[in-house]
């Protein structure tokens, strides 16, 4: 079983970038495909990018493709975001999740969560 703990997270003026990561321990982490999940209030958690456990594959929404990239340093443990031209929309709670699953760009199948880490983009 892997435990995951997000940072990076803060308060960023609109345009900004900001770097998230999340680091993993007591598991396999070179076995987990991993995926990063932001959830804003009142709404559903969404999939905002995901990463195959090699690094070859990744996926991202549509709604952040060409700002955000996400990568992996399996020898460190950790998962990263990348986000650029931050948006006030970005504003949420940011989580990093890992997945045995095949089916890694579906949340439902992510078994392991962070606490998250807020984001906060000031307009």
């Amino acid at each position: 079983q892997v435990q995951l703990v997000e940072s990076g997270g803060g308060l960023v003026q609109t345009g900004g970038p900001l770097r998230l990561s999340c680091a993993a321990s007591g598991g396999a982490f070179r076995s987990y495909n991993m995926g990063w999940f932001r959830q804003a209030p009142g709404k559903e958690r969404d999939l905002v990018a995901a990463i195959t456990w090699s690094g070859a594959m990744t996926y991202y929404a549509d709604s952040v493709k060409g700002r955000f990239t996400i990568s992996r340093d399996n020898p460190k443990n950790t998962v990263y975001l990348q986000m650029n031209s931050l948006k006030p929309e970005d504003t949420a709670v940011y989580y990093c999740a890992a997945t045995n699953s095949l089916n890694w760009r579906m949340s439902i199948n992510y078994d392991y969560w962070g606490p998250g880490t807020q984001v906060t983009v000031s307009s």
